[in-house]
């Protein structure tokens, strides 16, 4: 006799981005997000706007999300949720809408930790990417934070290397806005970098000691580059925007990759697995895949689009904690701060 299967429903809104997905047990049936360009103009996230943008996107996305899947809503099983971290106004929309749909479905609340989403990502069931083996070191690498994760299993995560400012994916869209390039800027260098020469210009990385990070003291060098150079020539950026850009992006992927090598090293560890907004970036994906040849790690990159914000990874925490049968009533608060 076949077991009843899971189907959860997974709501995310921790940034910009509305998002739903409905998993059955380890696979995603949809996946859908609403972007919000509204921040465009601004040159980054309003979060008054983002959680005005939520209150609209959140009753469509998801029913999208249930009519893609072919699941109606008595199916459900479970609804899981971003408690945080993220911006309050944001979370508070994905979290109450949650509670409310639980409640009237007389379904489990899940709440669930958007950092541990990322890295369990993963685990998701998807034809040609394999899953992590117990223990490996995650490497979360986003807008907001940059972590190096040791995975001992499912809900057994420790830290051991963090950024001690700046997040790699600010790094990216400052040095991009430095550059007249538009929000978000990341994305932006990652495409010039391809067509330019990473030696071209040096930038010093800094001297953080252990496994953590620092990037305010290269996002400042870069500032000062760039104004000292169009001070000579006003012309600097555009006649050198694609060696400019490869030369920041090199420089980043080398702090990156020091880091985590020191991490193997000091662990023991093998496998290493990345997520996050930045895991994205085909300079970094590259590189990690050359890792693997050069120093016989195994390593594991996500789907593209379990990379950016999206419901799918907290669906796939939901669905674990589901079969642990750890769910939460309607007292859980959403949390802009919180550790893995």
């Amino acid at each position: 006799m076949q077991e009843k299967p899971t189907y959860i429903l997974a709501i995310e809104s921790s940034c910009d981005d509305t998002a739903a997905a409905i998993l059955k047990n380890d696979k995603v049936l949809s996946n859908v997000v609403a972007r919000q360009a509204v921040h465009e103009e601004y040159g980054g996230v309003v979060p008054e706007l983002a959680s005005r943008a939520h209150q609209q996107n959140i009753v469509p996305v998801i029913d999208v999300a249930l009519k893609k899947a072919g699941v109606k809503r008595e199916e459900l099983c479970a609804v899981a949720f971003t408690q945080g971290p993220g911006l309050m106004g944001s979370l508070l929309v994905g979290s109450s809408f949650a509670k409310s749909m639980a409640m009237a479905l007389n379904v489990p609340l899940i709440a669930v930790n958007h950092m541990q989403a990322h890295i369990l990502a993963h685990f998701i069931t998807e034809e040609g990417f394999d899953k992590p083996e117990f223990p490996f070191l995650a490497m979360t690498i986003s807008g907001g934070h940059t972590q190096i994760v040791k995975v001992t299993d499912y809900f057994t995560m420790e830290v051991i290397g963090e950024t001690t400012d700046d997040a790699v994916g600010e790094a990216f869209d400052k040095s991009a806005k430095i550059l007249g390039l538009p929000y978000p800027g990341g994305p932006l260098i990652d495409k010039y970098a391809q067509e330019g020469n990473p030696k071209a210009f040096q930038f010093t990385k800094p001297k953080v000691p252990g496994l953590n990070f620092s990037f305010s003291g290269l996002k400042t060098q870069i500032l000062y580059f760039v104004q000292k150079q169009t001070a000579e020539n006003p012309n600097f950026i555009e006649e050198n925007l694609q060696d400019i850009c490869a030369s920041i992006q090199y420089t980043i992927i080398n702090i990156l990759m020091d880091k985590i090598k020191l991490a193997v090293k000091e662990t023991g560890i093998k496998s290493v697995a990345i997520g996050g907004g930045v895991s994205a970036n085909s300079g970094i994906r590259k590189t990690l895949k050359d890792a693997e040849k050069k120093y016989g790690w195994k390593t594991f990159i996500p789907k593209f689009e379990y990379t950016t914000d999206n419901a799918a990874m907290i669906g796939i925490v939901g669905y674990h904690k589901y079969l642990k049968n750890q769910f939460n009533d309607a007292t859980v608060v959403s949390k802009a701060r919180i550790e893995l």
